[in-house]
């Protein structure tokens, strides 16, 4: 993962079944269940793929704060210091930072409103 880049996209919405139909009859996705605390979210991938290219989840648990719009994840080298300069620069963090795995993520809003989210890979290699 190169920081500087988009690493994935997110949709978190309270119905996720019901916009995951939706995103499978207007662009021809098709999903596979991604197993979650007594539910399934879902990895999105064009048809007759199983490359996954977004993921639609819903608003439960930690994601009930994430906004309901496409979340764009920019891949950052250090996301402490993405954070301080998010802040220091008028931004906030809406949701996170919170772990998964050895990875680290959070959701952050600019100070123009709009939201993205900000992840750092584990597998950072050291120099």
């Amino acid at each position: 993962m190169t920081p500087g880049t988009i690493g994935w996209i997110d949709l978190t919405v309270e119905d996720a079944e019901s916009v995951r139909d939706f995103y499978q009859q207007v662009i021809g996705w098709e999903n596979s269940p991604v197993g979650m605390d007594g539910y399934d979210d879902f990895a999105m991938h064009p048809p007759g793929s199983s490359d996954t290219v977004s993921g639609i989840c819903h608003a439960r648990g930690a994601n009930a704060q994430i906004p309901r719009a496409w979340v764009v994840y920019f891949i950052v080298e250090d996301l402490d210091q993405s954070i301080s300069a998010c802040t220091g620069g008028g931004g906030k963090v809406v949701s996170g930072p919170r772990s998964m795995g050895k990875d680290r993520y959070c959701i952050i809003e600019d100070p123009a409103g709009a939201v993205c989210a900000l992840y750092q890979a584990g597998e950072q290699s050291s120099q």
